[in-house]
């Protein structure tokens, strides 16, 4: 009778583990989440990377949607070129002129606003530039006090803004004898400046990020100008130019992103940390 009890408990420990791996093998999670559905490749920009915003709506968006989530951090430019070959299913960059030619083009099927927040100039100390809102004149005051300047130098965002800058204020940056371009991302741009004691344009949620950590000793030279906003936005990569993109899952991430539900979130992300929020949310009639 023992013997046969012993049985019975074996056989429906058996048959426990059995389900249980027929369940997880068939995609049925625990409560709370959903089946797992495939995996999406997002590129871009190291500002939603270094910010921390990613690893912060990313673990959300999958346990809401069953979608995991590769991240390919570069600059927007690359990021674009990643698209634009069919490397990755959908974008979340910076530069809103070269992202509409994109679709323009046939590249991107369809570009949404998600949120924005601003660039501003760093540098050594607030004395050599005294802090204030006009971008022009503290480049010109760079530029004729021979201060050295880091430029991202990699056609991110980030530098086609920084380029246009120095444009619109007058001056050739080749003209600059203490202009470094280092082809690097935004938080390794900022480590450099901070060494160099020199002079560099970023944008507030990396700037914030790092300066909080203790990485980087760079206080605030220009702000507040409305030249200095920074749009973010998110674009499909068009499957009639490259079949193999995950389109199902790209348009869930997009629709997923300019919802009002996300749309508060990433209002809400750094307020607890840093008093404010790193992104203002912006998109348009979100879904």
């Amino acid at each position: 009778m023992k013997e046969t009890f012993s049985l019975k408990v074996f056989g429906f420990m058996a048959l426990m583990l059995l389900l249980t791996s027929i369940l997880y093998a068939t995609g049925v999670q625990s409560a709370g989440s959903v089946p797992v559905k495939g995996n999406i490749i997002l590129s871009t920009t190291t500002s939603t990377q270094d910010s921390g915003l990613l690893n912060y709506l990313l673990p959300i968006f999958t346990q809401e949607t069953g979608w995991t989530v590769d991240v390919i951090a570069v600059g927007t430019g690359a990021a674009l070129n990643m698209g634009r070959g069919g490397d990755a299913d959908v974008l979340l960059v910076h530069a809103r002129a070269d992202e509409i030619q994109f679709v323009a083009d046939g590249y991107g099927t369809i570009r949404y606003d998600v949120m924005y927040n601003d660039f501003l100039v760093v540098g050594p100390n607030t004395t050599t530039i005294a802090p204030n809102n006009n971008i022009s004149q503290t480049l010109r005051s760079i530029s004729s006090g021979n201060q050295p300047f880091v430029s991202r130098g990699d056609n991110s965002g980030t530098h086609t803004m920084e380029l246009s800058l120095w444009r619109a204020a007058g001056i050739d940056v080749g003209s600059l004898s203490r202009y470094s371009s280092v082809g690097q991302g935004m938080g390794a741009t900022l480590q450099m400046a901070s060494e160099m004691r020199a002079y560099t344009l970023t944008d507030r949620a990396t700037w914030l990020t790092w300066s909080k950590d203790g990485r980087i000793n760079l206080p605030a030279v220009c702000e507040g100008s409305t030249e200095l906003l920074n749009f973010y936005g998110v674009i499909l990569v068009n499957p009639a130019r490259h079949p193999h993109v995950n389109v199902e899952g790209a348009h869930t991430f997009a629709n997923w992103l300019i919802s009002p539900s996300t749309q508060q979130l990433i209002g809400q992300f750094g307020i607890a940390e840093y008093g404010q929020p790193l992104f203002t949310p912006n998109a348009v009639n979100p879904k």
